[in-house]
């Protein structure tokens, strides 16, 4: 069995829709991307650090999905991140209420021993001193390294960024992030500078309105599936990155053409996300589920063009 790592946050949320609220529940990227990539028959990990607030319930709800969490440090004498947000009424734009990063602030990632040679890596958006710090641990080189960052970092963190993108294969950001990392508005020409970055495969989110893949001259664009409701679109990016770093390690196929399949299994996973608060949605997901809006996005997507002549 394929091995997948996974480097994020796993974290305590507060959410507010037009549809409800939250109180304290479990979030963070790590956390949709373990369960999302629980999908698919691969052997994965979490690195992560929590608080001495977290709850065992939440911890056991990853174990029992098959996921190492012995990469998870529990810090006895410090609190959990936490993250508030409240979305405006379109679901596409958020005000960010409250950020408390506890004991993320001395986060320093430890990757536990069985999982130093790890065929893909899934870097979760956090400091990319921290993703640095992963990838300097492995004990061999990954089949395909997979970077999700976000424009706080570029912000922050320009030049450490820089850094980190030399060493990966693959960049997940969406259409603003790209736009702002490659100062191109063009989503094409945004592609071919961040190709010279280091990534060989830029992924550029757009939302509901699905996601592009680009490697050098090759284009692949996947559309979103259409819901008749959205209810929180929290995670819903991380939940894809699972599905698309889950899919790639249990294939072991990491060619573009396959990373049109992981594409389409990453949009899937993340239609689910969507339709409940936090990773509720994902906690109940079944296979056949799964499988069954897969046919739905074949429907969509697939068909045979007509030449005129």
């Amino acid at each position: 069995m394929n091995k997948l790592l996974i480097v994020g946050t796993v974290a305590y949320d507060a959410i507010e829709t037009p549809f409800g609220k939250t109180d304290k529940i479990l979030g963070g990227a790590a956390t949709y991307i373990g369960l999302s990539a629980s999908h698919f028959n691969v052997k994965s990990a979490i690195v992560s650090v929590v608080g001495n607030d977290f709850s065992q319930e939440y911890l056991d709800l990853l174990s029992s999905r098959n996921i190492d969490i012995s990469g998870i440090e529990i810090v006895k004498e410090g609190k959990t991140f936490f993250w508030s947000g409240l979305y405006h009424n379109d679901l596409n734009s958020r005000d960010t209420l409250d950020t408390q990063l506890n004991v993320l602030a001395d986060f320093n990632p430890i990757v536990p021993e069985d999982f130093k040679d790890s065929d893909v890596i899934m870097l979760g958006n956090l400091h990319p001193n921290i993703q640095i710090g992963v990838l300097d641990q492995l004990t061999s080189k990954p089949k395909l390294v997979v970077l999700d960052t976000m424009n706080f970092w570029m912000d922050c963190a320009l030049e450490e960024l820089k850094q980190v993108l030399k060493r990966v294969d693959v960049l997940t950001i969406n259409d603003e992030e790209a736009r702002q990392l490659s100062g191109e508005y063009s989503l094409v020409k945004a592609a071919e500078i961040i190709h010279t970055m280091g990534p060989k495969f830029v992924v550029i989110k757009k939302g509901e309105h699905g996601a592009l893949l680009f490697n050098n001259d090759q284009v692949f664009f996947a559309p979103a599936l259409p819901l008749k409701e959205v209810f929180d679109p929290t995670g819903a990016g991380d939940t894809f990155a699972g599905g698309f770093s889950g899919y790639l390690a249990q294939q072991g196929n990491v060619s573009f053409n396959n990373m049109k399949n992981a594409i389409i299994h990453g949009s899937n996973l993340a239609s689910f996300c969507v339709e409940k608060f936090g990773t509720q949605r994902m906690e109940s997901l079944e296979k056949e589920e799964v499988n069954a809006r897969l046919e739905q996005f074949k429907m969509l997507t697939q068909f045979d063009i007509e030449l005129t002549q």
